[in-house]
């Protein structure tokens, strides 16, 4: 695959497609799957639907313009990224990736899961010196999201919201993961 075909995805537009298969075939009810962009076909007498999908993209670049949720994430180890991963930032860290992604689940060898051992062994350590810092977890976040979206008002109240639940002083960490994606929020609002 060529960096052409990855910076530029390529979709199949359904209602395109559609408009080239004549409605006459199916009488009205063609005509009426046409305009949802289903296809009809005869075979034998009987008409079968066969619906045309789009090609989905994994991580389809953002309008120009916007931060992602994943390159605020990435910002955060510029501002905070010798600060050793507590549990609140665990938790900010998973509630920008499931805003990202859409999933509600944690993945496995994510962000997210990372941060959450990271905060676990963390907990653990006797010195700040064996302690995992935001820089070891966030750095790549991009590549190690699925998919990514612009960040949101609404992203960065959920990503604040979580670090300050999980904060024994129910605050956040001014250049933290949640302060990150709210600017980028901010950011992304004011265009």
């Amino acid at each position: 695959m060529s960096e052409d075909q990855v910076e530029k995805p390529t979709t199949n537009d359904v209602k395109e497609e559609a408009k080239k298969i004549p409605a006459t075939q199916g009488g009205v009810d063609a005509a009426d799957d046409k305009d949802k962009g289903v296809v009809t076909e005869a075979s034998g007498g009987q008409a079968e639907g066969e619906v045309n999908q789009k090609n989905v993209v994994a991580n389809p670049p953002a309008s120009e313009g916007t931060i992602t949720i994943g390159e605020a994430l990435e910002a955060a180890v510029l501002t905070a990224g010798n600060k050793p991963v507590e549990w609140s930032d665990a938790a900010a860290i998973q509630a920008a990736e499931v805003r990202a992604t859409g999933r509600t689940n944690i993945m496995p060898g994510g962000v997210a899961a990372s941060a959450q051992s990271a905060a676990t062994l963390n907990a653990r350590a006797n010195s700040d010196d064996e302690k995992t810092t935001l820089a070891d977890v966030l750095t790549g976040a991009r590549g190690k999201l699925p998919s990514d979206k612009p960040a949101t008002r609404k992203d960065a109240e959920g990503v604040t919201g979580a670090e300050m639940r999980n904060d024994p002083h129910l605050t956040t960490y001014p250049t933290g993961v949640a302060a990150s994606v709210a600017a980028a929020a901010r950011i992304n609002q004011s265009k």
